[in-house]
């Protein structure tokens, strides 16, 4: 078919399935064949049962996913507690912590009360955003489980992007059953 110089097919919908599956098109809307390959050609479900498979592995990587966030948090709180337990140590030529805070420009004597009981403290403002140092035993592994949780969700990603419903559905499915067991434990601003 010829078109003047111009002009443009506007419609988006002229392609077919085959079209789609070469990459002539994208397939815009969801579909629910089984045939539907899962990140590579020779997982593609040509039964029921390998159909139902696959939507089960969907479901069980998508409560991991939510577990690995889970964890990611779970092991940030313990690399924290972990710090603050640290003893300090005094370097040679450099004051100790209390002359620090009690040279500190910022620092503010008030009075604490508890039940009656009160107490003089000190109250010091934190200086602008400090970020924690650079550890080998806690960076490398921090990495190692930012790496497979992105890992994880691009390939939930491409599950989805697939655009079959079950799939669709599965992944959810799975979110939802990895936040129920989980999600007290994830933190909510991450993915």
């Amino acid at each position: 078919m010829s078109h003047a110089h111009g002009d443009m097919d506007m419609d988006m919908g002229s392609g077919t399935s085959s079209d789609a599956a070469s990459g002539h098109g994208m397939m815009a809307v969801f579909q629910n064949s089984m045939a539907t390959s899962l990140f590579s050609e020779a997982w593609t479900p040509r039964t029921t049962g390998t159909y139902a498979g696959t939507c089960i592995f969907l479901i069980a990587f998508s409560v991991i996913f939510r577990g690995l966030l889970a964890l990611r948090n779970w092991q940030e709180n313990r690399w924290l507690d972990a710090e603050m337990k640290r003893r300090y140590v005094v370097v040679a030529g450099q004051g100790t912590l209390a002359e620090r805070v009690s040279n500190d420009s910022m620092a503010k004597h008030m009075v604490l009360s508890n039940n009656g009981v009160e107490e003089n403290v000190m109250v010091v403002q934190r200086h602008g955003a400090q970020g924690r140092p650079f550890r080998l035993s806690v960076d490398p592994i921090r990495a190692v489980l930012d790496t497979v949780i992105a890992g994880v969700g691009y390939l939930l990603m491409l599950a989805v992007m697939t655009m079959n419903i079950g799939y669709f559905i599965s992944v959810l499915g799975g979110v939802f059953i990895g936040s129920l067991l989980c999600g007290r434990y994830a933190v909510h601003n991450e993915h």
